[in-house]
């Protein structure tokens, strides 16, 4: 009896390479929105170095999507060019939206939430040992006061700033060495976006958290939906502790009223809400104001017309068609 034929050959397992975005996706439908977690994955293949001193890594991220909080021993900017992502660390929180950026220094742990879905895209930095700052490298980029980029800050994004970062290269190590044209092309980007960012202006973006977890707690809930209630009476109710107690915490641990600290987790909200061009009389009613009333707490708080300090307003101070208060 002849033998069977031999099973065909199988092909080549195929080669699993490391793309330059990764993609999480969004629940499926009817699932609960709760956060989702992800890894700060692969950060190894994007290690910057004196050679290449920015590298750049982009992800897509559904809304509600969180990544686990981590550090890096380099620098790091983070910035969506298409949604609002909220930053974490030990003591307070930053709304980013499509205008802003935020500068992390090295080592500070930081957990990233997707407030909506966001092309979430991350420059790390190289810093020479104690230096910190873009101009960091000392080749003439002017980046101010190097004490003031040792801490976290929000930076508003120029349109030039915004345009190199979408041409940073996002290939990671691991595959073909880059060509000599394509490394020198990413060092001319590279030192256009130092340059940037170190000219870029600082905006008051951040919300400061506290250490005691009874206060914590509070200003999550706040954080959460900053219009549910009006008074701190009310907030203090699911903390456990007296509205007196948890006025004095506020004086104690974040050196401000209770009344100060929420205006800027509104401020922020705001922040959000324009993110999504949202027109500036219903953001306002939204977050429990008259049009003039807020156009007035902006302008007392920031120093800025509500129009540029939530990034409705081009460089030129253009509006569009909009009016703006």
């Amino acid at each position: 009896m002849p033998n069977p034929p031999a099973a065909p050959a199988m092909p080549p397992a195929p080669v699993v390479e490391h793309f330059a975005a990764e993609v999480v996706p969004r629940p499926a439908p009817g699932r609960s929105r709760g956060l989702s977690y992800v890894g700060s994955l692969t950060p190894e293949l994007f290690v910057p170095t004196a050679a290449r001193p920015v590298r750049a890594k982009l992800r897509w991220l559904a809304a509600d999507t969180q990544v686990m909080p981590h550090s890096h021993p380099w620098a790091q900017v983070a910035i969506s060019t298409t949604g609002v992502i909220r930053l974490t660390v030990s003591h307070g929180t930053y709304i980013v939206p499509p205008s802003r950026a935020l500068w992390i220094p090295p080592g500070v742990e930081h957990a990233v939430t997707m407030v909506e879905d966001a092309d979430l895209r991350t420059l790390y930095f190289h810093q020479p040992r104690g230096r910190c700052g873009p101009g960091a490298l000392g080749d003439g980029s002017h980046s101010g006061s190097a004490q003031a980029w040792r801490q976290c800050r929000v930076l508003e994004v120029s349109d030039l700033l915004r345009a190199l970062v979408r041409e940073m290269p996002t290939t990671p190590d691991g595959g073909p060495a880059p060509t000599q044209a394509a490394l020198l092309r990413e060092r001319h980007l590279s030192a256009l976006v130092r340059d940037e960012l170190a000219r870029a202006a600082a905006v008051k973006l951040g919300v400061d958290l506290p250490q005691d977890k009874r206060l914590r707690h509070l200003c999550e809930a706040v954080l959460a939906d900053p219009t549910r209630h009006d008074t701190l009476a009310d907030w203090a109710q699911d903390t456990g502790a007296s509205p007196r107690t948890v006025a004095r915490l506020f004086r104690s641990e974040l050196g401000s009223t209770f009344t100060q600290w929420r205006q800027q987790v509104i401020l922020a909200k705001a922040v959000s809400l324009a993110a999504g061009r949202m027109p500036m009389g219903q953001i306002a009613a939204e977050l429990g104001y008259s049009a003039s009333a807020f156009s007035a707490m902006v302008r007392k708080s920031v120093g800025q017309p509500p129009g540029r300090f939530l990034g409705q307003q081009d460089f030129n101070g253009s509006t569009g068609s909009r009016p703006v208060a």
